[in-house]
């Protein structure tokens, strides 16, 4: 069986407000958004360009699918490729987002830095400075940590 496409689905605890969020940080367009008469959202699409979606929800609490919020975090990390990653993670963190990671270089040929956004997800957002086989990048995560295991800092 052939798999098409993934979509990111994010469940937040206020979709109106996530979606104004990502629209104003990541400069992307809604789709459209189904809600419900009191107002949740059950469900919304953002055009983050070339054919990648996010697609976006309100909780519901009765159905099991809780927001990042409630949980108190998540284990998910989203990771967004841009011109300027510096530029980027400063408009998140000027529209309300925490930062986790000022933007730096990665031993694996790029620049990134990490935010959490208002809605508690994890973005980590960079953009490439230099192109690396997976070898290359290896040995340099290899050297990162000394022989006993311990990351060098």
């Amino acid at each position: 069986m052939a798999i098409h496409e993934l979509f990111p689905y994010l469940c937040v605890d206020d979709a109106g407000a996530a979606i104004d969020f990502y629209c104003k940080v990541f400069e992307v367009k809604e789709i459209f958004r189904l809600t419900e008469p009191s107002g949740r959202i059950g469900h919304a699409e953002l055009d983050f360009h070339n054919g990648a979606i996010l697609m976006i929800s309100d909780e519901f609490a009765e159905y099991g699918i809780p927001s990042a919020r409630t949980l108190g975090g998540t284990a998910v990390t989203l990771h967004l490729h841009v011109d300027d990653a510096d530029a980027m993670v400063a408009r998140a963190v000027a529209a309300g987002a925490t930062l986790d990671m000022a933007p730096q270089d990665q031993f694996y040929g790029e620049r990134s830095g990490v935010f959490r956004d208002p809605f508690g997800h994890r973005w980590n957002v960079g953009h490439s400075i230099e192109k690396l086989t997976p070898e290359e990048m290896q040995r340099r995560y290899t050297a990162m940590f000394d022989s006993d295991g311990a990351e060098r800092h």
